[in-house]
């Protein structure tokens, strides 16, 4: 789809909410560029930048990353796609740092990615790993052949620590508790648009649809 206008949005969703899977098949169907906060801080990171050592000293002691440090970040980095259109993603996290990104630009639309803890729980606990390769099993849809073993190497698969039922159930009250303000700062502003499900598939449809929507008037106001 060809954009005739700069168009801006905003997804956010919990670990485990198929936010990856959206975010590629967006950028791939209308073209917008996907910049994830989480990429923008590892290239920090391992580029040894200033912002990427303060980052990784922030990391190493357990504690959050100041929101100005952040804002920075990704801001340093939106500037850069000044006339692109784009998918932002991992950001804002903080009330803070949504008004930051006000304060530099126009946020068109924020999707939210509603899907039942449950099933997020689920998913993770069921995802078993192949350290060396990286390579990913689950239980319930995508099973190794031999049960705990890797298909290709035939080597034991771990369950990270990110993915056990505690933790997991950590990760999502803290994202909970983080993010609900963000989504009330954008539903008072009128932007913000959720889809409810409990299968990517079924939830893709309904974003693109509401995008094809969106745009489609957005290119209309613009001509």
């Amino acid at each position: 789809m060809a954009l005739h206008r700069i168009f801006r949005a905003v997804i956010t969703g919990p670990p485990g909410s198929g936010k990856g899977t959206v975010s590629s098949r967006i950028t791939k169907t209308f073209g917008l560029k996907h910049i994830s906060s989480g990429d923008i801080l590892r290239a920090n990171i391992n580029a040894k930048t200033e912002l990427g050592l303060l980052m990784k000293s922030c990391i190493d002691q357990g504690q959050l990353i100041p929101d100005d440090v952040m804002s920075r970040l990704i801001l340093s980095d939106l500037r850069a796609t000044d006339q692109s259109s784009w998918l932002l993603d991992g950001f804002p996290r903080t009330v803070t740092q949504a008004e930051t990104l006000d304060d530099t630009c126009n946020v068109d639309t924020v999707i939210n990615l509603n899907v039942p803890f449950q099933t997020i729980k689920q998913r993770l606990t069921s995802r078993w790993t192949h350290l060396p390769s990286g390579r990913v099993y689950n239980i319930d849809f995508n099973p190794p052949k031999v049960p705990g073993l890797d298909d290709v190497t035939g080597e034991p698969l771990v369950q990270r620590d990110d993915d056990t039922p505690e933790t997991v159930t950590r990760r999502l009250k803290a994202y909970e508790t983080q993010t609900e303000p963000v989504l009330e700062y954008y539903r008072s502003k009128g932007v913000l648009e959720t889809f409810s499900g409990t299968e990517t598939n079924k939830i893709w449809p309904l974003v693109e649809a509401f995008l094809h929507r969106k745009l489609h008037l957005v290119n209309q106001k613009v001509a």
